[in-house]
């Protein structure tokens, strides 16, 4: 109840003043069913904007420091976050990333939207960094489609950084469903999950024109202030639909 409540009555119409945003390829979401919308994350709103735009509700998961805080501040995020729809994971070793990926399955198998960043974190510059595989990986494993999605402008009204929200003009644009039955069999494969997450970050790159970056988003912040590792890179090669490894 708490989630439509914050949607329609104590955030969205806020954040429809805010960002005044414009949707495109809508009609890409199911009525029903499993999917893993796969978005670009550029600031916080992202995960505000999405749902807001969004008939069926969404699920993130959520790093689990969001909900593990102490006193009146930790009590109001933890209610926060999981009324707004977010599932606390554990990120800090390869049990937690199993454990991710399992309550992944869990939601999808329920018929569930699942909302991913495949960057895995917010971008430093605005520019579009490479992928995961994790997402790939729960992909291959359950099936389910994945409906790439660019959030645009929402670093505008939610500057990084900043506690301050301000008036901008947020476009989410949504794709077509991207399906990798061609890949049947073959999740944990490295090099197939590599080539499905390039793909998708492909398909990202196409419909929010932002620049593609070849490294990882958390190499950037884990640099020296100021510093910017890498450079612009190529597109991340497409596969071919016949491809199978």
């Amino acid at each position: 109840m708490w989630y439509w409540l914050f949607k329609y009555i104590f955030m969205g119409p806020l954040l429809a003043l805010l960002g005044r945003p414009k949707v495109e390829g809508l009609e890409h979401i199911p009525d029903s069913g499993p999917a893993i919308l796969a978005s670009n994350h550029l600031a916080v709103a992202d995960s505000f904007y999405l749902p807001l735009v969004v008939r069926r509700r969404i699920t993130f998961l959520a790093k689990s420091e969001y909900f593990t805080g102490t006193g009146v501040k930790g009590w109001f995020n933890r209610w926060f976050y999981t009324v707004a729809g977010q599932v606390p994971i554990d990120r800090t070793d390869a049990d937690a990333a199993q454990a991710a990926l399992d309550t992944a399955k869990r939601l999808l198998t329920d018929g569930k939207l699942l909302g991913m960043y495949p960057e895995g974190t917010r971008s430093p510059d605005g520019r579009l960094y490479k992928g995961k595989t994790g997402l790939a990986r729960l992909a291959l494993e359950t099936g389910v489609p994945v409906i790439p999605v660019a959030m645009i402008g929402t670093d505008v009204v939610n500057p990084p950084g900043s506690k301050m929200w301000r008036f901008g003009r947020v476009t989410v644009r949504f794709g077509e469903p991207m399906d990798f039955s061609r890949f049947d069999g073959l999740a944990g494969n490295r090099f197939i999950e590599r080539a499905v997450i390039d793909e998708v970050i492909y398909e990202l790159m196409k419909l929010s024109g932002q620049e593609y970056v070849d490294i990882y988003a958390a190499s950037v912040k884990e640099a020296a202030p100021g510093a910017t590792p890498g450079g612009p890179g190529q597109p991340p090669a497409r596969i071919p639909e016949t491809a199978a490894g």
